[in-house]
């Protein structure tokens, strides 16, 4: 993440700040207010904080990562060189925004469920290079991160089950191949194929762009079979806000959603010397 944060910086600067060098005293100390112009659930002041002490900006104020907020709220107050600062200030609103966002999404969607025994998790659906950053936040808002990365658990997706015979083959084979030590989940789309699935070892079968009727019938299923109890069962696939108690109330374990990362608002932040 610091490397990251380091590009961030010099893709920012480029040859240097121009403009700053050009209006702004050498050496010049002031105060500044990172204030919020929007609501929701913060995230990433822990990581900003540690940006602008690592340039020589003391921190004075902030409040803590999962705070609600609301507009004009102050979120934290700097001193230090002001060409240094003014480096620093792009990136870190931008990063403290998007967090902010993925967070406030992930906490709306967590609160719409939470009367019932169910994980909300986000995806791997993240913006490149900033993932790690996308999956603190969704921590920050109470989601899951589900996977951080490819060596995280196994996950059989529609792309692996057309290079075997089935979705069985495809378990049946990553239970043969992969350490006791990893998760094996399944991405299937039938009735029939949960079936099998759940019958032959899945750790987790994903139900894949069911409606709630389809999802409930794997889940009578499956008690009907009394193998209900063999594997977590997750949803995914165009769940919204509308629809996400409509899954949530049938018993499944964990609901998946892309859209906390790939379509979340960043919350607007300004900073004010």
């Amino acid at each position: 993440m610091d490397k990251i944060i380091e590009y961030m910086l010099a893709e920012d600067e480029g040859f240097g700040d121009i403009t700053s060098n050009a209006v702004v005293e050498k050496g010049l100390v002031i105060s500044a207010q990172i204030v919020s112009k929007d609501e929701g659930i913060l995230a990433g002041m822990d990581v900003i904080r540690d940006v602008f002490e690592e340039y020589g900006v003391k921190v004075n104020f902030w409040l803590k990562d999962g705070s609600s907020i609301s507009k004009n709220d102050l979120l934290m107050s700097v001193v230090g060189d002001a060409r240094t600062i003014l480096l620093l200030e792009r990136t870190v609103l931008n990063l403290s925004m998007r967090m902010s966002g993925v967070a406030t999404a992930a906490s709306h969607y967590v609160k719409l469920v939470e009367d019932y025994d169910v994980r909300v998790a986000g995806t791997r659906k993240t913006s490149p290079a900033i993932a790690k950053f996308d999956k603190y936040a969704l921590q920050v808002g109470g989601a899951d991160t589900h996977r951080f990365s490819l060596d995280d658990m196994v996950l059989i997706k529609d792309n692996h089950i057309a290079t075997c015979e089935s979705p069985l083959d495809a378990l049946l084979k990553a239970k043969k191949n992969t350490s006791f030590s990893k998760k094996i989940e399944i991405e299937v789309e039938t009735l029939d194929d949960a079936i099998e699935c759940v019958k032959n070892g899945a750790d987790i079968v994903m139900l894949d762009n069911m409606n709630p009727n389809e999802v409930s019938d794997v889940i009578d299923r499956l008690n009907e079979l009394n193998i209900r109890q063999n594997s977590l069962i997750e949803v995914s696939g165009g769940i919204t806000d509308d629809t996400i108690a409509d899954y949530a109330k049938l018993g499944v374990d964990i609901i998946s959603i892309g859209a906390l990362t790939h379509s979340s608002r960043s919350l607007n932040f300004s900073m004010r010397f």
